[in-house]
């Protein structure tokens, strides 16, 4: 029976670990996940899909900065920074080499008093006019770049567009790396990002369920072990 415990308890360590992994694992970059989805749109309608330009993302990620705390009680976002913020501000604050400073032909601003998934923000935060649609299907499109920030209330995103040569606007310096963003995700870029979505709670109620679910198993097999 001895034998029997020590196997039980060890079974037991290993489910746990196996949780702790589970849960931890990184859920990547909601960025890219939201060109790859307005990428999908786009082909579905036969056009062209989008460059994923990491300067122009990064300048999204910089106008969604800007604009945090602006949501309204109706979940829209009413933000204007000054024009010359993008060459002034933005495009330095990322490391765009300014002479390959494209042009910006689209904006989509949207934000959610609660975190959304990158689909969710797509279908309710971002394409919710006719204005917005058009926007997305625009044949003359080559680049896009999606920037989000969350915060404590709540999530705001930010998607660019250009009709900019895709091979040689909005580089970023030090060999496409640029200045490292401290807050948020931007696309374009293959590091995941800390803000990748997920909030603090739904990651303890995950951890919650994975605990309460090896509890009842391991009980179950301990139950069985002294029969």
């Amino acid at each position: 029976m001895e034998k029997k415990l020590c196997w039980f308890q060890w079974i037991a360590l290993c489910s746990f670990l196996l949780a702790a992994v589970v849960s931890s694992k990184h859920h990547g970059n909601p960025a890219n996940d939201l060109v790859d989805i307005i990428n999908k749109n786009r082909t579905s309608q036969r056009l062209r899909q989008l460059n994923n330009s990491p300067g122009l993302g990064c300048i999204a990620l910089q106008f969604a900065e800007e604009c945090k705390g602006n949501c309204t009680t109706n979940n829209t976002l009413n933000c204007h920074p000054p024009e010359d913020n993008f060459t002034e501000v933005f495009a330095p604050n990322c490391g765009v080499e300014l002479p390959t400073f494209g042009t910006v032909s689209g904006l989509i601003l949207g934000c959610q008093h609660k975190y959304l998934e990158p689909l969710e923000a797509f279908s309710q935060a971002l394409v919710r006019d006719k204005n917005s649609l058009s926007l997305l299907s625009n044949k003359t499109h080559t680049e896009v770049g999606v920037g989000v920030i969350k915060t404590r209330k709540g999530s705001y995103w930010c998607v660019l567009f250009s009709t900019s040569d895709r091979n040689s606007s909005f580089v970023l310096e030090d060999l496409g790396q640029g200045i490292k963003q401290k807050k948020g995700c931007f696309s374009g870029t293959s590091t995941p990002c800390s803000s990748s979505g997920r909030r603090k709670t739904s990651v303890f109620s995950d951890n919650v369920f994975i605990a309460c679910f090896y509890c009842i198993l391991l009980l179950q097999l301990f139950y069985f072990l002294l029969l």
